[in-house]
Order: C-alpha cells, then structure tokens, then sequence
C-alpha cells in the first residue's frame, strides 16, 4: 500500500486520540489517568470482543478468512513475538478501509483508552523507523500488523485473538465471559523521537519515569537489594517464551522492606500497566496485586539515572512485569505483562472448560 493511504489510515485511526497529549516530552511527566476509559464505558469487554470480532470476520472475503480464522487448538495461538517479521494472520495492509476499522474497532475493544492511544502511537513510529534507517517501506510499515482468532467468538464460548506486529503483542483468551490478555507486549524504538517533525514523542514515557520514580525513592541500602545487577540486561528476560519463568527465587526489595510512599509507588507503577486494559480486565490486574499480599518484589538492573541503559520488574507469584531499555543507546523500550498461570489461557480452569464445551458438542 502507497505512503499516502497508510498516512490516512494513521489519521484516521488518530482522530480517536488526542493528539496534543502525545505531541510532547512533557504531556507524559506524569501517568495518565487510569480511569480514562471513555471508549468503553459500562460495557463488558467480553461483549464488546464478540461484537466487534464478528463484525469484522462479517466483513471478509473467504480468502481472507482463510487467514483470519485459525483453530483455538493450534499450536500457532502460542506463538509470540515483537519484531517486525511475518505472521499469520491478516494484516492491515492487505484490508480495504472498511476492514482496517473494524480491525481497528477490535484492538480498541482490548484495550482502554490509554492502551489504545500507546498501541496506534508504536504502530506509528514504523514511519519514523523508515527515515531514520532509510528502510524499505514494506519493512518499517505501520499497516504490518497482524489480525488473527482463534475458534468462534461469542460471549459464552472459549475463542482467542491475537494482534502483534513490530513491538505489539496482544494476546486475549476469553472463556465464560472472562478475559484474559497475557502477555501483553508493549515497545517502543525510538523510546523519544529525538529529530524531525515529531521530536519530543514519547509513547511509553510513564512505564520508564515511574521506573525511575521508584528506584529514586530507596535509599542506599535499599538500593543494594533491589539493585540485581550493576548491567541492565539486553532486553527482558523472559523474551519471546511462550512460558513465563525466571529462574531461582524472587528476587530484588520485598514489599516488605517498603516505607509507605514506596508502596505507593510501586502500586501506581502496576496500576499504570494493569490500566492499559478495559476497567473490567483492569479491575482483575489490580486483584491480582492484593492477592499478592506482601509476596511482592521489585528489581533493577543498570544505572538509576534517567539517560542509563535499565531494567525493572515486579514480580509478584501471579504475574510479572518486566522493562528493558538498553538497546540503541538507551532508546529503545521493550516492556511486557506475563501471567505465571494464565498465559495464552493456560490456566486448568479454561482447559476443563473448553474440554467440557467440546464433549457437550459429541454428545
């Protein structure tokens, strides 16, 4: 597709957004509003997911349904990435105008407001990528992003989708009316567009300065713990696995060895990622941090200073975040949401469910 309708797709989709917050460094000193969600409203994100899910599979041609549709059984829907390679499923490139809405209209339903203004500004900075590195257009495209099911939406069954394309990985399983998005990969290169007409952008600014905001907050021995390696590491640690797991014990400051303003810091780091989804989806992040009573640990890795190639995580026995911005000079962010238990919906849970769905089938 021409230069000129990928820039009209972008402004299309961008009118949802509100340009000026994202314009500059300095709109995004602070995290958003977590409960921003207008695009929502009262409305499940279950329901909203079917809805649009079949809307969108209503608007395709056989052929590209072919793409589109794949087995919730497949080994494919475990498949994880975040570089810019190719993939099943249909991208956006290959969709008329009408179908890149609804596909558009189908990532907007998994994510809230904030998440989805962070998804269309990564998918954008493709165009940024192509000048800095001079490369070809079909390999910095900001239509290259994939669009894939898996079974049959609705609002009661077990199905799945996917979207992931260079530094997007959205992963939702929904079974019995319950969502679940893990992983959920968020990147950003540049981390700050640093030339051109765009000079100041930061898409994920909040995930790297409350990062800093927390580690800035412990003083010296604290830091000794929390502080896990003098080098940030080259990127996160558990990488394109389809099993979250990091080897030995947590590691890093418990929340135990916490001053209140830093437990309170730490909670808003985890809000802001838990708030990337839907309130409802939203809502179950957060339970999952007060499960986690005080079994909470916070790591580093790298410099502390803002400008140091870094790492953190929060490691909690449910889920784990991880950021890595090491790679071009500290420019470069990879960050994630793993679910130890329910990545991919791999929890016994949805297994019996959905063996369950299909002997009812038989019978």
């Amino acid at each position: 597709m021409c230069d000129s309708k990928r820039r009209s797709f972008l402004k299309s989709s961008a009118t949802l957004l509100t340009g000026a917050a994202l314009s500059s460094k300095h709109a995004h000193s602070h995290a958003p509003d977590p409960h921003d969600n207008a695009i929502h409203h009262s409305t499940p994100a279950h329901s909203m997911m079917a809805e649009t899910a079949a809307r969108f599979l209503a608007a395709l041609s056989p052929d590209q349904l072919v793409q589109v549709n794949i087995s919730f059984t497949a080994d494919e829907r475990r498949n994880f990435h975040y570089v810019p390679i190719e993939r099943k499923g249909l991208p956006l490139r290959d969709m008329t105008p009408y179908q890149r809405h609804l596909a558009t209209a189908l990532l907007a339903a998994g994510l809230s407001q904030t998440g989805f203004i962070k998804a269309i500004t990564i998918m954008s900075l493709e165009d940024v990528l192509k000048i800095m590195e001079n490369a070809s257009a079909d390999y910095r495209n900001p239509e290259k992003y994939y669009f894939s099911l898996f079974g049959t939406p609705s609002e009661t069954g077990t199905w799945g989708y996917r979207v992931e394309g260079h530094h997007i990985s959205q992963n939702y399983t929904v079974t019995n009316g319950e969502v679940i998005c893990a992983p959920s990969f968020f990147g950003s290169n540049p981390a700050e567009v640093r030339i051109g007409p765009r000079k100041g952008l930061r898409a994920l600014a909040a995930e790297d300065e409350l990062g800093f905001t927390l580690i800035g907050s412990l003083d010296e021995q604290q830091q000794k713990v929390a502080i896990v390696n003098p080098t940030a590491y080259g990127d996160i640690l558990t990488s394109q696995k389809r099993i979250a797991a990091l080897e030995g014990q947590p590691s890093g400051l418990p929340l135990t060895s916490m001053k209140s303003n830093q437990i309170d810091a730490l909670h808003a780091l985890v809000e802001l990622y838990a708030h990337n989804m839907p309130d409802d989806m939203a809502r179950r992040r957060m339970q999952q941090l007060d499960s986690a009573g005080r079994d909470i640990h916070f790591a580093w890795a790298g410099g502390t200073q803002p400008g140091d190639p870094h790492y953190y995580r929060v490691q909690t026995p449910s889920f784990l975040i991880e950021l890595d911005n090491t790679q071009d000079k500290a420019n470069h962010i990879h960050s994630v949401w793993r679910d130890f238990t329910h990545d991919f919906g791999n929890a016994d849970p949805l297994r019996a469910h959905y063996q369950g769905d299909h002997q009812s089938r038989r019978a």
